[in-house]
Order: C-alpha cells, then sequence, then structure tokens
C-alpha cells in the first residue's frame, strides 16, 4: 500500500517518526487530536422505579383469587419480609405479588426495575414500605445469592419494608435461595372473582357460569389473562353489549391471538418460531424429532431472511423445559408406532389441540415471505426416510391446501403429484385426501380429473387418494377409476398402472361402503375386457388381504362374508359368488383364483365362523359340473400349512358341497 520504495525500519517510515522508540520520552505522546475525560466520584449506574398509585393496588389485588400457595407466601413474607415467587409468565405472579404485599399492609408500593443487580437491591430499599421487583433479570455471572438475600433483609428491617421478587422458572439463584413455587389458582376461581366484582348480582352470575360457552371454554388451557378477558365479555353479555356468538368464538379468538403475537414477537428468535412452526406439524409427536426437524426448517429461514448469513443453531441451546414453556405445550412419555413395533418416545404437544391447524394456516396467509422456506422443508420432509415424517408432510400440506387451494396445489401437492418418486407422489395422494378429510372444497373434482391425465405422475396420484377417499364416495370412486383404465387401455394399460388400479379399486371394496363397490364390480362384468379385467384382479387382490396386522388373521372378504352370519340369501353373498365364478372361470386368473381359495380353506380349518362360511359358499360356486369337478378336485388336493396332507376340514366342506339327498340322510 505505501508503495516498493517505502523505506520502513524501527519506527521510521519514509523517513518520518511514527510512534515512539528509544530516548528519553517525558509529557504527552499525541498522534492526532487530544481529548481529555475526567471521571468524577464512584456512581454506580441509575434504576429506574416508581411508586404504585393506591387506587391502582386496590384495582389490580381487589379480584385476587387466593390459594395455598399464596397462603404459604404470605407467611414467608411476614417471617423473612422478602419472598422469592418462581413461575411462568401469564400465571397471575404480578398480581399475587401485589396481594401479598397489601395484605402484609406494605404500602405505598414502590415498583422496582427488574434490571437492577443484586448487589444494589438494598440501595435501593428505603422511603416505601412495599417493594415489588417483577421479573426479576438474572444473569449466569450474577446469580442471586443468600448473602444478597441477607443484605436486603436486614435493610427491610431497618425501614419496616417488605420486598416481593418475582422470576421465571428458569431464573439463575443459588442453590441455598429459598424459592416459592408459583401456581395459578384454576381459572374457575379466577373468573368467579371477576364476575362477582364485574355483575354483583349472585344470580346473574350463576346463570353465566352456567353457559354452555363458559363451560366450553373453562374446558380448555387458558392462561389467567385470557381468564380475565372472558369475564369481561361475560358482564358484556350480561349487560346486552356483546352477542352470544362472541362469547362461543371467545376461546378459539384466544387460540389466534396468542399465534399472532408469537409471531409479530420482535424479541423472538427465528430459531424459536421455527420450532413453533415444526410443533404445529409435529405435534403430540416425538420431541427429540421436532426439534431436529426445527433446525432444518430455521436453516431454511435464515436463507430467505439473509441468504449471505449461515444459519447458526445453537447445538446446546435452550432446555426442553423452557422451549415447551415458552409454546404453551408439554411433554410426555408415550408409545410411538414405529416400522420395529411400539417404542417409548419423550412426545410433546401443544396445550390446546387447535393451536397446531391455526398455527400454520397463521404462517401460511399471514406471512407469505415465509413460503419459500416452508416449501423447501416440507419437500424435504415427503422424501425423507422415516414413514412418520413423511406423513406428517402431507397432512401440513394438506392443512395448508384447506386454507389455500390454489397456493398449495401449485407449489407443494402438484409438484410432488408428477415428481418421478415415489414417495413424493405418495405424499401427494395422502394430503389431498386429508385436505378432503378437512372438508376443502374440489378435491373429488381434481382427482377425477388426475384419473385420465396425460402425465403418469398425477394420474398415480389419483388413483391412489381413490382408495382412500373413495368409501366417502364409493360410486364415483369406482366410475373414475374405471374411467381411468379405459381411457389408459387406449394407449395400451401399463402393467404397474394397472396394478395401481386394481389396488385402490380393492382397498375400496373392504371399506365400509364394501356393498357398494360389490355391486359395482359386478357391474363391471359387462363392460369392456380392460374393466372386466380391473375388477377381477381388484377382486382377487381383496381375497388375499387380511382384516389386520395380527399373526393368523382372518382374509378381510372371508372375514366380511362370515360376520354377515347364515343369510346366503343376500345380495353380498350372491355377489361374492358371481365374483368367485367370474375369477374362477377366466384363463388369466383362474390360477391366482384357486391359490385364494385353498388359502381360505387352510383359515377355515382353524377358524369355525370361516368354516361355516365357506361351507355356505362353496355350493352357490358349483352352478355347472365343471365348476363342481373343479371345486372337488381343489378341496381333496389342497396341502395343509407346511405342505402336509389336507388338513380335517376339507372332508366337511367335501360334504357341503356334496349334500346328500334328503332321503339318502334319511
Amino acid at each position: 500500500m505505501l508503495g516498493s520504495s517505502a523505506a520502513i525500519g524501527g519506527s521510521l517510515v519514509a523517513g518520518d517518526q511514527h510512534g515512539v522508540s528509544g530516548g528519553q520520552v517525558t509529557g504527552d505522546i499525541i498522534m492526532g487530536g487530544k481529548t481529555e475525560i475526567h471521571y468524577v466520584g464512584t456512581a454506580g449506574p441509575a434504576y429506574a422505579s416508581g411508586d404504585l398509585p393506591h387506587d391502582v393496588l386496590e384495582r389490580l389485588t381487589g379480584t385476587f383469587a387466593s390459594s395455598a400457595v399464596f397462603e404459604t407466601a404470605l407467611e414467608r413474607l411476614r417471617a423473612d419480609r422478602v419472598v422469592v415467587l418462581s413461575g411462568a409468565h401469564f400465571t397471575g405472579r404480578r398480581t399475587a405479588a401485589l396481594a401479598l404485599l397489601r395484605h402484609a399492609s406494605a404500602a405505598p408500593v414502590k415498583i422496582l426495575d427488574p434490571d437492577i443487580s443484586p448487589t444494589a437491591l438494598p440501595q435501593e430499599l428505603s422511603v416505601s414500605r412495599g417493594f415489588l421487583l417483577c421479573d426479576f433479570i438474572t444473569h449466569r455471572d450474577q446469580p442471586l445469592r443468600e448473602s444478597h438475600l441477607r443484605a436486603v433483609q436486614e435493610q427491610l428491617a431497618a425501614h419496616d419494608g417488605w420486598l416481593v421478587i418475582t422470576a421465571g422458572p428458569h431464573a439463575v439463584v443459588e442453590d441455598t435461595v429459598q424459592l416459592t413455587t408459583w401456581s395459578p389458582p384454576s381459572p374457575e376461581a379466577v373468573l368467579r372473582a371477576h364476575l362477582s366484582t364485574l355483575v354483583r348480582d349472585e344470580s346473574q352470575e350463576r346463570q353465566l357460569l352456567s353457559l354452555e360457552a363458559t363451560a366450553t371454554f373453562l374446558s380448555r388451557e387458558h392462561q389467567l389473562r385470557e381468564t380475565v378477558a372472558f369475564a369481561r365479555t361475560l358482564a358484556a353479555y350480561a349487560k346486552g353489549e356483546s352477542r352470544p356468538e362472541e362469547l362461543h368464538h371467545f376461546s378459539l379468538a384466544t387460540v389466534q391471538r396468542q399465534v399472532e403475537e408469537w409471531f409479530d414477537d420482535t424479541t423472538a428468535s427465528l430459531h424459536d418460531k421455527a420450532f413453533l412452526v415444526a410443533l404445529a406439524a409435529f405435534d403430540q409427536g416425538p420431541y427429540a424429532l421436532t426439534a431436529e426437524l426445527s433446525d432444518q426448517l430455521f436453516a431454511d429461514l435464515q436463507k430467505t431472511e439473509d441468504p449471505h448469513l449461515p444459519a447458526r443453531i445453537p447445538v446446546f441451546g435452550t432446555s426442553i423445559a423452557k422451549r415447551l414453556q415458552m409454546a404453551r405445550a408439554q411433554q410426555y412419555e408415550a408409545d410411538e408406532e414405529t416400522e420395529w413395533g411400539k417404542v417409548r418416545q419423550t412426545m410433546s404437544a401443544f396445550l390446546d389441540e387447535r393451536t397446531p391447524l391455526v398455527l400454520l394456516i397463521e404462517v401460511w396467509t399471514g406471512h407469505p415471505s415465509a413460503r419459500p422456506a416452508l416449501v423447501r422443508w416440507l419437500r424435504r420432509l415427503a422424501d425423507d426416510g422415516r414413514p412418520l415424517v413423511r406423513n406428517r408432510a402431507a397432512a401440513t400440506a394438506a392443512v395448508l391446501a384447506a386454507a389455500d387451494l390454489p397456493s398449495a396445489m401449485a407449489l407443494l401437492i402438484e409438484p410432488w403429484a408428477t415428481a418421478r418418486r415415489y414417495r413424493f407422489r405418495l405424499a401427494a395422494a395422502n394430503a389431498l385426501t386429508l385436505a378432503h378429510v378437512l372438508d376443502t372444497p374440489n378435491i373429488p373434482r381434481i382427482l377425477h380429473d388426475w384419473c385420465t391425465d396425460e402425465r403418469e405422475g398425477a394420474r398415480w396420484t389419483a388413483i391412489r387418494a381413490y382408495a382412500l377417499i373413495g368409501p366417502e364416495l364409493p360410486q364415483e370412486a369406482l366410475a373414475a377409476l374405471a374411467g381411468a383404465t379405459r381411457e389408459a387401455d387406449r394407449d395400451e394399460l401399463d402393467e404397474e398402472e394397472a396394478k395401481e388400479l386394481a389396488l385402490s379399486t380393492a382397498l375400496l371394496l373392504l371399506s365400509a361402503a364394501g356393498s357398494q363397490v360389490l355391486s359395482g364390480l359386478v357391474g363391471l362384468l359387462q363392460d369392456e375386457r380392460a374393466v372386466r379385467d380391473l375388477a377381477l384382479r381388484a377382486f382377487l387382490e381383496a381375497c388375499a388381504r387380511p382384516e389386520n396386522d395380527e399373526e393368523g388373521a382372518r382374509p378381510a372378504l372371508l372375514a366380511w362374508h362370515a360376520r354377515a352370519g347364515a343369510d346366503a340369501g343376500s345380495d353380498d353373498d350372491r355377489h361374492l359368488a358371481v365374483l368367485w365364478r367370474a375369477v374362477l372361470g377366466d384363463r388369466t386368473h383362474t390360477a391366482t383364483a384357486l391359490q385364494r381359495l385353498r388359502d381360505w380353506v387352510r383359515q377355515a380349518d382353524t377358524d369355525p365362523e370361516s368354516e361355516a362360511a365357506l361351507a355356505g359358499l362353496l355350493p352357490a360356486l358349483a352352478v355347472t359340473g365343471a365348476d363342481s369337478q373343479r371345486l372337488d378336485h381343489l378341496l381333496r388336493t389342497v396341502s395343509g400349512e407346511h405342505g402336509t396332507a389336507p388338513p380335517p376340514v376339507t372332508a366337511r366342506l367335501l360334504a357341503a358341497l356334496h349334500p346328500l339327498p334328503a332321503d339318502a340322510r334319511s
């Protein structure tokens, strides 16, 4: 920078003196201007404080609902002159502290600066008799110690004063400091206390407390500030100043206000807000999983907020308890279903089950700038190796679709549906299904159109979704699947797509709408070859499906037929026989059909109800001599479960297939 000719040696730069080296120097050595600052005295920092007006004290404590914890704290205050209340935010700590001072006749009350140093605290305790230090701010390098409280007690005793300190549950205090853990009175007690002041009519107060809206409100996890606000709304309703709808919607409105407050809070970190979104997506899921994935969302949000600043994730940051307290959530132990069976996990969930939906909708519709990060995050989740994560990604997309279908379709569901990877398509199908459950409009229309879409991924997604959504509209679903088969057959139906169509139709048959679907499949037997083949393949697929995941479970269709009892004349029974005769008589499917029937025979060997159902079905399958010979041969040659001799039930089923004439039986 100085150039190649610059000579640097000692303190000389190009012959000029810079700095001081060698010799004797006296006086000031000044480079540039000279500024002198003189400090006089040793005064420390000034802390703000002020008196609380007496009428405000009376108003704030006049509706206070006492409790056992309060009485314990009052005894300690009278004995020690100072008490430290430790509890969460919005639990009435401040009102309780003022009520303690009022009961101790400690007036006037001076409000102290929460940022005061513990060592400076005694110096502020003069003039007044009551002192309140609310939300005391402690630091790891400046904890509240027993020595500080001893000094405070001496100062209070000298001036006949009392002090109440409130602090959060994670305040930094010495082990020897006695804390009084504050737990709020019940919301009902607080509501009664405020109503008695606002209404001043016992009969009317009882009527307000017996309202359905009041019972609904009290059944939820609400903070005391929300309970106080509800009391005011009840009083306004009693005076005719508010409508009944306001009472019914008040509880949900508090959830909406809390969510808005979380995201509008400029002091809350982006990391904490990412955790709230992740908790909404994984509510009632494993805490560790939620925390892990919230860090990924934080990185995505940080990329949107400042692409040049890398996300700094605190590895050992906030504790679980502090995080969940901030989120108004709880931690508990529960079993989680996994691919390897049930596993005990530490779970986390919002205290109010409505919070996840409200929060996700608020983020998606109220903060569109967060969408790019959410879309990237959910795409990663939909491709995760863990089924739980993929399912929650689909559920979250469904909630967003319910709030804003066009955007969710364009940014999430449609790109997933047309992706090459199976996981994305399955996530899209699940998202559309769950969106329909959430009463999102136009989902059946989307599925109907996609069933014949030129994009293979869109068709696959719609076919799979119909297997899940079909029970609510079975006729439309079956018609759409048959239509998709006709359309695909014109372009040479792909085997993989044919399997998916058959699987979805089979699942539809095994749903609660099975009777309608069974009848519909019989009707499809008269359709063109590809559609007839769909009906037969779906029926055989359904015949192989167990009714549950337990070992040795019955085939679902056989169980259904067995539960129907001996009503051999029912439409279901006739339709079942028609489909069995069709698959047994179709050269393409005969071998598979015989194998399914063998499985049913083996099941009947250990299950009397299945045996009775099969005994009633077999004669209906033997319409022709060829039918009878085929079934006879099957029963005589069927092997046991491990290739052993025919099971004993075959003899009884042969008797059912070839019943003796009435005169021979006699």
